[in-house]
């Protein structure tokens, strides 16, 4: 197998469209799993989920309801869901399943608990009156890796964790394979690969584009992209503004898929709009729409498994963002040295900024981050890239990418735990 075919099966399983944001929705997954295997009338669900995950859950609007909480999305997971259809597990919510899980979660009957841990975990046990069943989530927002029922005479079955955890194996390969490559080497096998079999870029395009245009034709949510849109629009400031106004609808939960990227919609809309905009501006062919977005995606998967699925840092921003500029400069026609200079700059000037859960203020970050791969990359193509000896900056691309990592963990863990005690403070004080 050609190193470009690696590069395919990755994009193909890290780049798929998810409705709603991500973390209720794979709590939702998990809920759907453990009612499937079980069936029956719900009597009572358990959600247990990690920190990263409870910070990201707790106040995002989900698609189909005005109500936010890890609560509802559980409940519409059992009362609504379909696992089968992976992140888009609420796509068909109705009215009468709605109002039953509401009432489920008005009577008490879901009991959320916080599991002292990072990253990806989430275990939802669903009880009704022909069993519990059980399913366990970890590492990535669609990794199942326990499903188990036991019915009312108390027999067990199960698909176990090392049954599961086989068959992600060869995935889990790739992903190593992907992580010892040097950014040059991932910037090659982009520009290798036949037009033909990268061409499914451009779905997440279409898929994206419709979402901001909601978010510029009405305000929802924050409102960025829509009050924006009334700039002066240089470049930069229209990829923004697509960006935000895409965010501004995802946030709020409108019902609109988007094409995520690394496990995360947000940063699907970083990573694809703003090379959508540039791409538009500068009047770019498909073929190297699509080379750009490849890039784009490539450089934010790459940067997460440094610094984890989910993170202390805003990994819209710091992964996303960072590949955005990253295809940004491959759209302005910059070599490899451009290119490792827009990722420096980048991560010079936002590689600090926070992760405190999924809400509409997201908008606000990722209007900020996408200005900041159009700026990185512009001021590459000048030449002007952050030197060696600036702060987390090395002369080395892949170490300065490794040095971004160690600064989300374990540089920032404390960080971390006092960003969700603090949103918890907030919560019980009536602020959110």
């Amino acid at each position: 197998m050609k190193d470009y075919q690696f590069i395919i099966e990755i994009l193909k399983k890290e780049v798929v469209p998810a409705l709603g944001c991500t973390e209720p929705v794979a709590i939702a997954l998990a809920a759907a799993k453990a009612r499937e295997i079980i069936q029956g009338e719900p009597q009572k669900i358990k959600i247990r989920v990690s920190s990263n995950i409870f910070k990201n859950a707790m106040a995002v609007g989900i698609p189909g309801t005005d109500r936010v909480g890890i609560d509802i999305a559980g409940a519409l997971g059992v009362f609504c869901g379909d696992s089968q259809r992976g992140l888009e597990v609420l796509a068909a919510v109705e009215e009468e399943k709605l109002t039953e899980a509401i009432k489920f979660v008005d009577e008490n009957k879901v009991d959320v608990q916080l599991v002292p841990q990072n990253g990806v975990f989430i275990e939802v046990i669903v009880q009704t009156n022909m069993g519990t069943g059980r399913c366990i989530i970890e590492d990535n927002h669609t990794n199942i890796v326990l499903v188990e029922k036991e019915d009312q005479s108390g027999k067990r079955t199960w698909r176990n964790r090392s049954e599961i955890q086989d068959a992600n194996h060869d995935y889990r390969e790739q992903l190593e394979w992907l992580k010892n490559k040097k950014v040059a080497e991932i910037v090659d096998l982009v520009q290798e690969i036949p037009f033909e079999d990268i061409a499914f870029m451009l779905e997440g395009k279409e898929m994206n584009l419709k979402v901001a245009k909601a978010g510029l034709e009405q305000k929802v949510g924050l409102g960025v992209g829509y009050y924006t849109q009334k700039d002066h629009l240089t470049m930069e400031n229209y990829a923004a503004t697509l960006t935000a106004a895409a965010c501004d609808v995802r946030m709020a939960g409108l019902k609109l898929p988007v094409m995520s990227s690394a496990g995360s919609g947000n940063h699907g809309l970083t990573a694809i709009l703003p090379i959508v905009a540039v791409a538009e501006k500068l009047e770019k062919s498909d073929e190297e729409l699509a080379r750009a977005l490849a890039l784009s995606h490539l450089i934010t998967i790459y940067i997460k498994l440094f610094t984890g699925k989910l993170s202390p840092i805003c990994g819209c921003a710091v992964a996303a963002g960072t590949g955005a500029g990253a295809g940004i400069a491959l759209l302005m026609g910059g070599d490899i040295q451009v290119i490792e200079g827009t990722i420096k700059n980048t991560a010079a000037n936002i590689t600090g900024m926070i992760c405190d859960g999924g809400k509409i203020g997201c908008a606000l970050k990722l209007y900020n981050a996408t200005i900041s791969a159009c700026l990185s990359a512009k001021l590459a193509m000048e030449g002007v890239v952050v030197p060696a000896d600036n702060g987390i900056i090395h002369e080395n691309i892949e170490q300065t990418i490794i040095n971004m990592g160690e600064l989300s963990y374990p540089g920032m863990e404390k960080t971390d735990q006092v960003i969700l005690q603090i949103m918890l403070n907030n919560k019980t004080k009536g602020c959110a």
